[in-house]
């Protein structure tokens, strides 16, 4: 069975590096944030050309610090889109407030900014979530300033866009904050949990560093209620020692999507749609069929493992349907039929072309 993902793949080729910097932080008696968190906040930073990195512990404690830290307050409203995973609204709910869900544009399967101006005309809100999906991202410079027109704030979840760029400027850098998940399949992952909030704004980076730790300022005095959500230092090592081929292993996941893409250029089905000026990391590729079901099932029947991103649209479950006001035909017609296939760095040339010969064969195209 070829997977639809595999973060062991990456584990094994680093195996080495890995087993040093496990042995480090073991022998360094320092278990609680530290060195090896300064370290990599710092590397992370460097890497994504911003000023602040604050290590968390996972990335829906990071969206919710993120939120908070910009100064979004209980009861007020933020904008996201549905199609995304659970997490990215449930830290919406944890940070106090309320999620207005918006339509996406079926074809980059991202938030739709008309959708976005009409729908927050009668219903102000206080802040925008942009989620970056799949590894590609949003119009995110159009959004900045319309946000800044506003006076609102803005977040980025770039959960599934690590070292994805627009017109050459880091995903992340765009907003007043963004929030980052470092779970195990992610394009940057750990061998756990962890997360990280960034931000040009030292004001946010400072309300970040004082929420991860229950509030507390520097003589450990609580002046807001925070959380119990610090980065582990072993998990800062693992990735500090993946940090550096993370820009290699996505021009690898852009050369599986290029061998997919000219395999299926004469096939009845669609991918998402990648504006020039964006630079992807495919995180996951993304075909959008009616009989995506069948199709899975055919695949699996061939050895061949995908998964759905996502199903069943945030708006659809049953604890934050009572958010959703409208209709969102572009989301349910996207969660209908898409489907991931496998995509990780690991994949070799000829599990690429076997994968593509067994979608072409559904489809009796030889």
């Amino acid at each position: 069975m070829i997977p639809q993902t595999s973060p062991k793949a990456i584990i094994n080729e680093e195996r080495d590096a890995l087993d040093q910097a496990i042995a480090r932080v073991l022998e360094s008696g320092s278990y609680i944030l530290g060195p090896e968190v300064e370290g990599f906040e710092r590397a992370f930073a460097a890497y994504i050309g911003i000023d602040a990195a604050v290590g968390v512990a996972n990335g829906t404690d990071a969206l919710e610090i993120a939120l908070r830290a910009v100064g979004v307050g209980e009861g007020e409203r933020v904008a996201v889109v549905s199609m995304t995973a659970v997490p990215t609204v449930t830290a919406i709910r944890r940070a106090g407030a309320i999620p207005v869900f918006i339509d996406i544009d079926p074809d980059t399967c991202l938030m739709d900014l008309e959708d976005l101006d009409r729908r927050t005309f009668d219903t102000p809100v206080a802040a925008v979530v942009a989620v970056h999906l799949y590894g590609s991202m949003v119009q995110i410079d159009r959004l900045a300033l319309w946000c800044q027109s506003r006076g609102l704030a803005l977040v980025e979840d770039c959960a599934q866009a690590h070292g994805a760029r627009l017109s050459g400027r880091h995903a992340g850098t765009f907003g007043d904050a963004a929030a980052f998940s470092f779970y195990p399949t992610k394009n940057l992952g750990a061998i756990g949990d962890a997360g990280v909030v960034i931000t040009n704004r030292s004001a946010v980076a400072e309300r970040a560093r004082r929420l991860r730790q229950y509030g507390w300022n520097d003589e450990r005095v609580s002046e807001t209620e925070g959380l119990n959500s610090r980065l582990d230092p072993m998990q800062a090592a693992i990735l500090g020692v993946m940090l550096p081929r993370l820009d290699a292993r996505n021009a690898r996941r852009r050369e599986i999507a290029a061998r997919y893409d000219r395999a299926f250029r004469d096939l009845p089905f669609g991918l998402q749609y990648i504006a020039s000026e964006v630079e992807p990391v495919y995180h996951q590729y993304v075909l959008r069929t009616p009989e995506r079901d069948h199709l899975a099932g055919y695949l699996r029947e061939n050895g061949v493992a995908t998964a759905v991103h996502y199903r069943t649209p945030v708006h659809h479950h049953p604890i934050y349907a009572p958010f959703a006001n409208a209709p969102l035909p572009g989301t349910d017609q996207t969660a209908a039929q898409v489907l991931s296939l496998p995509m990780f760095p690991g994949l070799s040339d000829e599990e690429v072309d076997h994968v593509a010969s067994i979608v072409r064969s559904f489809y009796r195209k030889p």
